[in-house]
């Protein structure tokens, strides 16, 4: 559900860089992020399935590959890219419509996290977004993880409240 109070950011943030994005990470892997196309389905469902446990989040991905198939194609409503790494999918990055506005979500494949990836890739999908006429983007994440939210607040993100053990946060493109 899209922030309570409706509030969002009176300035519009930067621009973002309009997949596709190639780039090297910080372990020498070439890293392409693209738009997400059909063909790209199985191999997405192969990643998430492989996810470690204690990489899961406010409980996604789901843990069982059936759940991982339905999750994912509920989320093919909005929009999506991929990270790849040659031919293996190892980041996905979605906007997901939600009222007036659109839900982040954001995963790095444990064998590719701390690797510079998820910043180009938080980076293309807000490019993605502000092509395709997304201006509100919010999401949520656990308050003890510090490096996604300084993740967020990189790219220009605002906390606009806090649960908990959650912290949400807003964008205006």
């Amino acid at each position: 559900m899209s922030p309570e109070d409706g509030s969002y950011p009176d300035d519009e943030a930067d621009s973002f860089p309009e997949p596709p994005v190639s780039f090297e990470d910080r372990k020498d892997r070439r890293i392409e992020i693209r738009p997400y196309e059909d063909a790209d389905f199985e191999a997405v469902v192969e990643m998430y399935a492989d996810f470690e446990p204690a990489d899961r989040a406010q409980g996604i991905p789901p843990a069982t590959e059936s759940r991982v198939r339905d999750w994912f194609e509920n989320l093919l409503e909005g929009l999506n890219v991929v990270a790849w790494h040659e031919d293996r999918a190892v980041g996905h990055a979605t906007l997901v419509p939600d009222d007036d506005a659109s839900e982040l979500a954001i995963f790095v494949h444990q064998d590719y996290q701390r690797a510079g990836i998820g910043s180009d890739l938080i980076r293309a999908l807000l490019g993605h977004g502000q092509a395709e006429g997304v201006e509100k983007v919010w999401l949520t994440v656990e308050r003890w993880n510090h490096a996604a939210v300084n993740l967020y607040e990189s790219v220009g993100f605002e906390t606009n409240g806090t649960e908990s053990f959650e912290i949400e946060m807003v964008l205006r493109l």
